[in-house]
């Protein structure tokens, strides 16, 4: 038998003296579970929260019509959001490496490439809106594991189990289901393809987020990158990039005279950013305390509920093949995180 704790020891007594001894119960395990459950709510909660609100928010920008009339403009500046958004990124990372300290040796050049395929992954993103559907645009991007799989296997010649294959087939047929256009749509779309401008950005926009999580993974590997470091380093860079973007486009002069007409958009713009920003303090909280797993399970969760929440507040149709596409893609996405890994193979 095990020696019992002497603080969790309570000793009965009587008239004559003690009689026996009686364990007091050890509640720390329940509370430890309690604090974990409440724990992943919390962050299950706050990146539903974050990412439905950044939906909602940037459909509204980049959909949204700012004045009345024949004045009515859209927004079409969508390296100016980018810019707003890695600044408020980078102020988010830089107060988070205050309370994380992390010991960083990756050279800045790793740095610098990194930026310019995660900058182009947004801004491929953002300006795909101005084509299709937000609903099409998040499925689009819920297609990320083709790409990271396709560069894994050139790239990084890493070998996935025949399920992975079976699960991305599934995302694929799901993406393909949704996109394909019905003779009387296509009729009436600038090109009678599958493919159009908007196709075309989700697909560059992919490639890059799987660029962009080579580069990483390589970061992590060779030179143990911390999240904070990572995420501060890459946006400081982007912002270079993107400030320069504004320059010599001339998109930043255009941009200041858009919201001198139009005040309120730097206020959606930073609202914008912080959402992200807020979301992604979510997502690493959740990766490091319960695994990838779990945050993959939230993540895929909430983009088939902003989907619907993207159909419900601004009325974009979707026939019933479409929604047959997303439950399609979105069980090829649960399936895969849960059993679509690659096995580690223990020395015995």
């Amino acid at each position: 038998m095990g020696k019992e704790d002497p603080e969790n020891i309570q000793v009965s007594t009587d008239e004559k003296g003690p009689s026996h001894i009686v364990p007091i119960p050890d509640n720390t395990k329940h509370v430890e579970m309690t604090a974990g459950r409440n724990k992943l709510l919390i962050c299950a909660a706050g990146t539903f929260i974050c990412y439905f609100y950044y939906g909602i928010i940037q459909e509204s920008i980049t959909k949204g019509k700012y004045g009345e009339g024949e004045k009515a403009e859209k927004f079409k500046y969508t390296l100016a959001l980018v810019f707003v958004q890695c600044i408020i990124n980078a102020l988010a990372a830089k107060i988070a490496m205050f309370w994380q300290k992390e010991r960083d040796t990756t050279p800045g050049t790793m740095f610098s490439l990194c930026s310019l395929s995660y900058l182009g992954a947004m801004l491929a993103s953002n300006h795909a809106l101005q084509h299709v559907s937000y609903p099409t645009q998040v499925l689009g991007k819920s297609a990320k594991p083709i790409p990271v799989m396709i560069l894994g296997i050139i790239f990084a010649r890493k070998r996935y189990p025949w399920a992975k294959f079976l699960f991305v087939l599934m995302i694929v047929l799901g993406v393909a289901m949704f996109l394909y256009k019905d003779s009387g749509q296509s009729k009436k779309s600038d090109t009678d393809s599958l493919i159009g401008m908007g196709e075309i950005l989700l697909l560059v926009s992919l490639t890059l987020d799987g660029v962009t999580g080579a580069v990483q993974e390589r970061m992590r590997s060779d030179h143990k990158t911390g999240a904070n470091s990572m995420m501060f380093n890459i946006n400081v860079w982007s912002i270079l990039w993107s400030a320069i973007g504004l320059v010599v486009t001339g998109e930043g002069i255009a941009f200041l005279g858009f919201m001198e007409r139009h005040p309120s958009i730097l206020a959606k713009m930073v609202t914008f950013g912080l959402a992200s920003a807020a979301g992604q303090t979510f997502i690493f909280i959740t990766v490091s305390t319960f695994g990838p797993l779990t945050c993959s399970i939230i993540t895929t969760t909430r983009k088939f509920f902003t989907i619907l929440g993207s159909v419900i507040i601004f009325q974009n149709p979707m026939n019933s093949r479409q929604w047959i596409g997303t439950v399609l893609v979105f069980m090829g996405l649960g399936l895969d995180s849960a059993y679509g890994k690659e096995k580690k193979h223990v020395k015995k």
